[in-house]
């Protein structure tokens, strides 16, 4: 070989080398066809490229921007950990994988670019960085074992419909435990889901360490029996039931959660469902009773004594604990479902009534969550109830409350209101009033309710924008949440059962714009989503065989 050839080759290999490192192995690659790219939520603009990119060993990720970091590194792992090829991490502008800060992109907003050479996701924000990541995931492709993993040549600019995209547990009737909640969080980040709303405190449970008040936990966080199968069964398991997490655990899930890209949202349940609280504190009640936590799900007779100071600074003391485990702006309060008979039949609340002009029990509770409102926004949080706290009766299924007035004191213009019964013309005038509102109509969205109730397809097709809601007033639809109560879903497995795959179909509701959507699309995009849970061994509803 003479030494022009060797040169030549020489410099063939560096060549080679160099662009192996930087911009990825440029060796021509198959293309996709369209019916090949199922992703969920459904992207808002998608162009397919001939060819595709293929992953290698020791590639680069690229950041340039500190905030990028931790996602550059979470990219890193899960590629990892999905393809078994390594890849580096490094804070430069060169990368085969590379993410490019701009500014002319609002908040989740991504776009992904792929072509044979290279992959850049921009955005201008950490969220945006994740969810552009989280749809490369999804593109990544193997065809054969001896085959690379591949990514299709495709644009894609996206970014979601609603800011608010939410999912509910609900720990207080059963305790499911800090890994669960994990599995979940993976699962809703996956989905591009950002709302984790945790419902910590109820009748049949308080589930959070409040250290000024330890007995809400040594006492409240335990049952000596719990009621099986539906509503007024009169059946009982004959096992007691525990549980609550330390502060220690919340602030881990917390910060697990903010990894990706999801806000925890606590509540705490005022001033009704809120048996766990007096059974530990009697002196919190209205009756003045000592009462256990309740075997039985549904509503009961006591509530917080909202006329006692006392009970008003326990509120403000466990807010203050809450303010520091959660660093989400909005705190949910509850104020659901607010039985107003122990307070009418009570003399030392019907004179505070009185003395105060307050007219009906209905407005009385919209005082006191006025107060804590106030107090909420004080340390500049915004409180979130459920909209009975709009002090609109929206109960006529309940004896006690078919003749009641409504109240005449108005909700504080800061709530965020949570609707979920009743007329939807409530939730259009809330909005048109200036409210924030979430839109989780019991009847679309509740997770609880078997497949018959809710199918998928129901689930799918529901839109949190309220019909003929005039579209100046669409920004005050914050977005939509889906419920997982857990009365009867005692065991992790039974709550899978109940939420995957509906989650997917809300996930795509909150991100998906209307002309996007097509459930045929949507189901086809799901069944890779079911390999993914097959392998998880996630207990999903088998509604699609």
């Amino acid at each position: 070989m003479n030494t022009k050839t060797r040169y030549t080759k020489g410099i063939f290999f560096l060549c080679a080398m160099f662009l192996l490192l930087t911009t990825g192995c440029v060796r021509k690659h198959r293309s996709f066809s369209a019916a090949e790219i199922n992703l969920l939520p459904q992207p808002n603009e998608v162009i397919l490229s001939e060819n595709s990119f293929g992953l290698t060993e020791g590639m680069a990720i690229a950041f340039s921007d500190a905030e990028v970091n931790k996602v550059a590194h979470k990219l890193g792992k899960d590629l990892k950990a999905k393809t078994g090829v390594q890849v580096k991490v490094s804070d430069s502008e060169n990368g085969a994988i590379a993410f490019k800060l701009v500014t002319d992109m609002e908040g989740e907003a991504y776009l992904l670019e792929v072509t044979p050479k290279n992959i850049t996701i921009s955005a201008s924000s950490s969220a945006g960085f994740f969810y552009g990541s989280e749809t490369l995931k999804q593109l990544l492709t193997k065809d054969t074992e001896e085959s690379p993993w591949l990514v299709p040549s495709i644009t894609i600019k996206d970014a979601p419909r609603f800011g608010w995209r939410a999912y509910m547990l609900d720990e207080s009737r059963y305790f499911h435990g800090a890994d669960f909640v994990k599995q979940l969080l993976d699962q809703m980040a996956s989905l591009k889901m950002n709302v984790f709303h945790w419902h910590l405190t109820d009748d049949a449970g308080w589930r959070v360490e409040i250290k000024k008040y330890p007995k809400l936990t040594e006492i409240g966080s335990s049952r000596t029996d719990s009621e099986i199968e539906t509503w007024g069964s009169g059946k009982l398991s004959g096992k007691p039931h525990a549980g609550f997490y330390t502060q220690e655990q919340i602030k881990e899930l917390v910060a697990y959660a903010a990894e990706r890209q999801i806000t925890v949202i606590p509540e705490f349940e005022i001033p009704g469902h809120s048996s766990a609280a007096i059974a530990s504190y009697t002196w919190l009640g209205t009756a003045g009773k000592d009462i256990d936590v309740p075997v039985k799900f549904g509503r009961h007779y006591d509530n917080y004594d909202v006329t006692n100071p006392k009970v008003e600074q326990f509120v403000k003391d466990v807010l203050f604990e809450l303010f520091e485990l959660f660093p989400s702006e909005v705190i949910h309060i509850g104020g659901d479902e607010v039985g107003y008979e122990v307070w009418n039949e009570s003399k030392h609340v019907q004179d505070y009534m009185k003395e105060h002009g307050i007219k009906t029990a209905a407005d009385l509770q919209i005082q006191f969550t006025n107060k804590i409102s106030n107090f909420i926004e004080q340390h500049e949080r915004r409180m979130m109830g459920w909209n009975e706290i709009m002090g609109k009766n929206i109960h006529d299924d309940f004896e006690e409350k078919k003749d009641d007035v409504e109240a005449e004191t108005a909700l504080a213009k800061n709530v965020v209101v949570h609707f979920w019964k009743g007329d939807l013309e409530l939730a259009t005038s809330a909005a048109q009033e200036g409210y924030g509102i979430v839109n989780s109509l019991h009847s679309n969205t509740y997770l609880d309710y078997n497949y018959e109730s809710i199918s998928l397809e129901k689930a799918y097709g529901f839109d949190p924008i309220p019909e003929g809601l005039e579209p100046k007033y669409h920004q005050n639809i914050y977005g939509l949440g889906c419920q997982m109560w857990s009365e009867w879903t005692p065991t992790n497995q039974d709550v899978e059962r109940q939420t995957f795959p509906r989650i997917a179909a809300y996930a795509e509701v909150g991100w998906t714009k209307p002309d996007n959507k097509n459930f045929e699309s949507f189901k086809e995009a799901l069944k890779l989503k079911q390999q993914e849970w097959d392998t998880l061994g996630i207990n999903y509803a088998k509604v699609m065989e």
